[in-house]
């Protein structure tokens, strides 16, 4: 079973996650490459969201799997922006300063329409 879903939202490439929990280390590995996939297929219209909805908790290698994501996404310069986060999984982030590394938006309709806006970090 895939680890990520992924659908064409206009010009934006829209990914989400199928498990609540992100922990178990092949799993990671898994949406790792499925990630590096959906971040090589972005290439083309630049534009890429990671929707974190019913994400409620991940390990920290996943957070390192989210880091090398958006080091590809800016070697490749597609537009990378994460979207509906969970109070737990935030903390995380900025637990580790990673909030300010990622542009994170509130929801995905907001993210949307930044990507047409080209607008800030959160809505």
């Amino acid at each position: 079973m895939s680890a990520l879903t992924s659908r064409e939202e206009e010009d934006v490439l829209v990914v989400s996650f199928t498990d609540a929990k992100i922990l178990d280390e092949a799993r990671i590995q898994q949406i790792g490459k499925e990630m590096m996939e959906m971040a090589a297929a972005a290439e083309t219209n630049k534009k890429l969201l990671v929707n974190f909805q019913g994400v409620q908790f991940m390990s920290s290698a996943m957070i390192g799997k989210l880091v090398l994501l958006n080091k590809k996404s800016k070697a490749a310069t597609v537009d990378l922006k994460f979207c509906s986060i969970t109070p737990n999984v935030l903390e995380v982030f900025k637990i580790t300063r990673l909030n300010k590394v990622f542009k994170i938006v509130a929801d995905e309709e907001k993210a949307l329409k930044d990507f047409k806006g080209g607008g800030g970090w959160f809505g």
